[in-house]
């Protein structure tokens, strides 16, 4: 061939006549893979640029065993070499007049695009991107040019430390230049092709060993000089490298001699090919990509401009310039949300609500009814919320305090007064057992009390919830649209169609974390703009929580009511696991309850944890068959649940073995005992919820953590938790340890993910909560011109994040 052009033509004419054929092998008589051998040996005749070079290697691996694949194996190793085609239009058009198809040859730098391309085009419009392959990109979320800018790494490799190779440490991750003095290729006993290269660099030699990647011979010709980034290994005394990362010391330098990032990647993407289409895509489009934060911000809180960031996160060209860019884009982040909230706040409260007229002396009854003593902090929060209560203005309140603390006595005297004053008043729980204990509870604290005109209270309490009978609700529903059931306790049930409101004045919502902003915003519907009073036991740093309820203003209960006794908690090892199980069963032969948490619903191989249901099985049969021991987990239907909760509470259950499920919604004061396997898999604030379904009796209660073999992090999350009950100092260790992930409860609350903002980012936070205000006072809208880029930003953001800002 003296034409890389017709050489590819030919190919692609055959691989186009495949494709067309359904894959069949039919295409050209003998097979493909038997086409391509023929074909390759063609292409040796001529000597052609080291990049065609590696295509045409690259090419024959990839179809060897086409005959003998399915058909959709088939269809994707011909995609893959459509793909691989994407960089080489340069180096055809060198040996030929013409280009070939553009659909399959791409250039290897950022073209303009097409004139009509956006950055909200599909992902098609890029260069090397087939229908193909962007379906498979779909799969990491990924549907428009601006969707790739912001698939951030999930880590980086850093291979920026330089070495010559009489230098070289063993285990490092270094980079070395060098040259190629020798290349041999041999297939192992198992059949498997090993390649090995010689390099020096003049200060001495090293050894690198690939797999399976025949072409490579033809590619690491001797002379060529390359650059290797990978981990120093060790082979017969000598330092060697095992499949490292290599480019051509000639050609821009992505995945080597650098801070590299490292995708999220799914069946069908490699990392290679997706790095390169990143790097295309940013050197192209960050440049056209608007920057929304206006200047004076920028200059103001040290921010890089976004185009500089969104190069600098994908490839950095050092630690400190990553970690500018990702303040930059967390920053960003925390804006969005804080905007959002900002705005639901705003529109809220712009409407107008009824003020509850207090009577003090039914309060005051009622409070000194009490079998204790508020503490200062419960009053304190009570005070807070009247104060709301009697305003015009409708309430928006987070309520929260830690497992015990008391918020339902905080929550049950705002119901009292709202229903004296005339109106009616709500709660509504995650379950219906939690309902059921909440009516039983208010039951009996307002036993005696009597509401104006004669009214005991009591009889105006009503439980609806999705188990009851038609006729039952029917009812229920007519009594409250009439105004005969002032106060209501139940579940979802309560923000059903069909059920109307005579006069909703107060909304509470318990665990609101349970809850998405969409029921919080059904229940505001079901009335004139009701007061809201959410509840949360699980505490988090203020900061934290302005920024996750920041339509909310905020009433903490941090401190427990004096005499409570502390869960005792003991961190035990492996060998200590008979000595817990005999503890536990003490406990139940003194007619007291447990709970064994596992981490899965099922065995897994990927994940070695104890599973629920295997764990039951084993449990039941081999260590406490005398006992009678209940099953709870995710995939049971929600009546199921509720039946096994009934009978824990009912006392028909000694244990029940279950898997996180348990974290809130269930109250059984008998349960003294919480045993958790696995425990090192849990987070802080997820430990203390479990063992705050224990010492809700007058018995002294316990928390056994069993880890077979914690890390690190584990081992010190374990010694936190053993060491303090206090829920918001754990918050606060939590909110320092923990690496990038989604803020508590944010799928939850209906608030965006976040991508790069992390817990601990709270000086970033705080500056992001500022900078919202001062946009806000000026111009709550967003109309002014420095802000309308900040405005769609906004929207887009939300929107992406299916957030909720009704």
């Amino acid at each position: 061939m003296n034409s890389a052009l017709s050489l590819f033509q030919k190919l692609e004419k055959v691989l186009l006549l495949e494709t067309s054929l359904g894959y069949t092998d039919e295409a050209v008589i003998g097979g493909l893979d038997s086409f391509v051998a023929h074909w390759r040996d063609e292409a040796q005749q001529a000597t052609y640029e080291p990049a065609i070079d590696q295509f045409i290697s690259e090419t024959r691996a990839l179809l060897e065993t086409y005959s003998g694949e399915s058909v959709s194996r088939r269809r994707e190793m011909i995609e893959d070499v459509f793909g691989h085609w994407e960089r080489l239009e340069p180096h055809v058009s060198s040996h030929g007049s013409e280009a070939s198809s553009p659909e399959t040859v791409q250039p290897t730098k950022a073209a303009p695009p097409p004139s009509r391309t956006s950055l909200c085009s599909p992902v098609q419009e890029l260069h090397g991107v087939s229908d193909n392959y962007a379906r498979r990109l779909e799969r990491l979320g990924v549907g428009t040019i601006q969707d790739l800018l912001y698939l951030f790494p999930h880590r980086y490799d850093d291979f920026s430390a330089l070495k010559t190779i009489d230098k070289l440490e063993y285990d490092a991750e270094v980079t070395i230049i060098g040259t190629v003095r020798e290349t041999k290729e041999r297939v192992s006993k198992r059949g498997q092709n090993i390649v090995t290269s010689t390099i020096s660099d003049g200060t001495g030699t090293v050894q690198a060993t690939w797999f399976n990647q025949p072409y490579l011979t033809r590619r690491l010709k001797p002379g060529k000089q390359i650059v290797i980034s990978g981990k120093v290994d060790q082979y017969s005394g000598r330092a060697t490298f095992s499949s490292p990362t290599w480019e051509p010391l000639d050609e821009e330098l992505i995945h080597t001699a650098r801070v590299v990032p490292v995708y999220p990647l799914t069946r069908g993407i490699t990392a290679r090919w997706l790095r390169r289409l990143m790097k295309r895509t940013t050197d192209y489009w960050s440049l056209r990509l608007p920057d929304h934060l206006p200047v004076a911000i920028r200059e103001e809180r040290d921010l890089i401009d976004l185009e500089s960031a969104i190069r600098q996160i994908h490839f950095p060209d050092d630690w400190s310039a990553l970690e500018q860019a990702r303040r930059r884009l967390a920053f960003d982040e925390l804006l969005m949300i804080q905007l959002g909230v900002l705005g639901q706040r705003h529109e809220w409260q712009e409407r107008s609500g009824q003020a509850v007229q207090i009577d003090s002396s039914l309060l005051r009854t009622f409070i000194e009814s009490l079998p204790f003593a508020l503490t200062p902090a419960q009053e304190r929060a009570l005070s807070e919320i009247l104060g709301d209560l009697q305003k015009s203005k409708p309430m928006g309140r987070l309520l929260q305090g830690d497992v015990g603390s008391g918020k339902t006595v905080v929550a049950a005297a705002a119901m009292l007064v709202t229903a004296a004053s005339g109106m009616q008043a709500v709660l509504m729980a995650p379950t219906e057992i939690l309902a059921e204990q909440h009516y039983s509870s208010l039951e009996k604290l307002w036993d005696e009390l009597w509401l104006p005109g004669l009214t005991k209270l009591s009889s105006q309490l009503r439980l609806l919830t999705g188990s009851l009978k038609r006729s039952e609700k029917a009812k229920i529903y007519e009594e409250i649209s009439s105004g005969q059931a002032r106060i209501i306790l139940g579940t979802h049930a309560l923000i059903q169609e069909g059920l109307s409101y005579d006069n909703l004045g107060l909304a509470v919502i318990d665990e609101q974390h349970r809850f998405g902003v969409t029921q919080r915003a059904s229940l505001r519907q079901k009335g004139h703009n009701p007061h809201v009073l959410v509840m949360s036991a699980t505490p988090i740093p203020r900061t934290l929580a302005l920024t996750l309820y920041g339509d909310l203003d905020i009433s903490t209960i941090d401190e427990l009511p004096p005499g409570r006794k502390e869960i005792v908690t003991r961190w035990m090892k492996p060998i200590e696991r008979e000595r817990a199980y005999a503890f536990l069963r003490a406990r139940v032969l003194e007619s007291q309850q447990a709970f064994i948490i596992c981490p899965l619903i099922e065995e897994s191989d990927k994940i070695e944890a104890k599973a629920a249901v295997e764990e039951h099985r084993r449990l039941q049969e081999e260590v406490f068959p005398d006992l009678r021991l209940g099953l709870l987990h995710g995939r049971m239907t929600t009546d199921d649940k509720e039946a096994v909760m009934r009978d824990l509470y009912a006392g028909e259950l000694d244990i029940l073995v279950c898997t996180p499920v348990v974290e809130v919604g269930i109250d059984v004061p008998n349960a003294t005992v919480m045993l958790i396997e696995e425990a090192d898999r849990f987070g802080l604030a997820q430990l203390h919820q479990f063992r705050g379904r224990v010492g809700r009796g007058e018995q002294q209660s316990y928390c056994l953590l069993l880890a077979d073999s914690p890390s690190d992090a584990g081992i010190q999350r374990l010694a936190i938790i053993e060491g303090t009950q206090d829920g918001f100092k754990l918050a606060d260790e939590d909110l320092a340890i923990r690496g990038p992930g989604e803020f508590f409860g944010t799928r939850q609350s209906g608030l965006p993910g976040l991508r790069l903002a992390r817990l601990s980012d709270v000086r970033v936070l705080e500056e992001a909560r500022a900078v919202a205000r001062e946009i806000w006072a000026e111009d709550p809208e967003l109309k002014l011109p420095q802000n309308r880029l900040l405005s769609s930003r906004v929207d887009e953001f939300w929107q992406r994040g299916k957030g909720d800002l009704s």
